[in-house]
């Protein structure tokens, strides 16, 4: 998504010729391109397919809603293992419409995962709870902490559940250390992602994620967390920029492996 102005083939030249060792994936495009010409392509460069982003919006409180959004993850746990990436990244869901009960909407994601995590093992794939900063608890994510993702996910093995620790979404929550360290103790950090944090924000929010070392986070600081949690996974860098997209996608992409190496690598 960082780069999302490339084609899949562009992206997997420039990953290859800068020497970036896997990429995280949308299914939009990968479902554009074909999602086994996707898997052959990223598999003949020598590239691993980090994490597939994303499942998730499990709210719906309707029959026939919450049937299409088990069936939409059933699949995207299947596109997951044709990819050959063992991570499917959950963005949860917001309030459904009319409901203002955030405790129901978790207690639906939770019965949600009841059903899908047992299909995610049978694949080899793994769930992860991503939490979104609180300001997206209306229309995408009720789950706004790690503390929040874990209760969640400790109700599974960890095999099957986890979390994805997005330095945009927790940066500013005093306790996500502590949540890193309960995560890592159980092996349920899945997913580590990168994103600064600049301001003003722009209109609409989504696509105001920061280059690294343009805003705010102490990005080393959140690698030495995980790090001392015990993750040896791999770190994806996820901006969604609109100025970004509109530049040289190759460019962007050399911009981004410099600006992980001074403020993070």
């Amino acid at each position: 998504m960082t780069v999302k102005q490339l084609s899949l083939p562009e992206l997997v030249d420039a990953c290859r010729d800068l020497g970036v060792p896997g990429v995280g994936l949308w299914r939009e495009p990968v479902q554009e391109y074909g999602v086994e010409g996707a898997a052959k392509l990223v598999r003949d460069a020598g590239l691993a397919v980090t994490t597939l982003c994303r499942g998730g919006f499990l709210t719906a409180t309707d029959p026939v809603g919450r049937a299409a959004a088990l069936a939409d993850n059933r699949r995207a746990v299947e596109e997951a293992a044709t990819l050959g990436t063992d991570t499917l990244v959950l963005v949860s869901g917001g309030l459904p419409p009319g409901s203002k009960d955030l405790h129901a909407a978790r207690r639906r994601i939770a019965d949600a995962l009841a059903e899908l995590a047992p299909h995610a093992e049978q694949h080899g794939v793994r769930l992860a709870i991503e939490p979104l900063h609180p300001m997206y608890a209306a229309d995408r994510c009720v789950i706004s902490t790690l503390a929040q993702a874990l209760d969640i996910a400790e109700r599974f093995p960890a095999h099957q559940v986890g979390v994805t620790v997005d330095t945009y979404h927790v940066w500013w929550d005093d306790t996500a250390p502590a949540q890193i360290a309960r995560a890592g103790a159980q092996g349920r950090i899945h997913s580590f992602q990168l994103a600064d944090w600049t301001t003003p924000l722009p209109e609409g929010v989504l696509n105001g994620r920061g280059q690294l070392g343009d805003g705010a986070i102490d990005l080393r600081a959140w690698q030495r967390h995980v790090d001392a949690a015990g993750y040896t996974g791999p770190i994806e860098v996820e901006l969604f920029n609109e100025p970004l997209w509109s530049r040289d996608g190759q460019a962007v992409l050399a911009e981004t492996a410099r600006r992980f190496t001074e403020y993070v690598g």
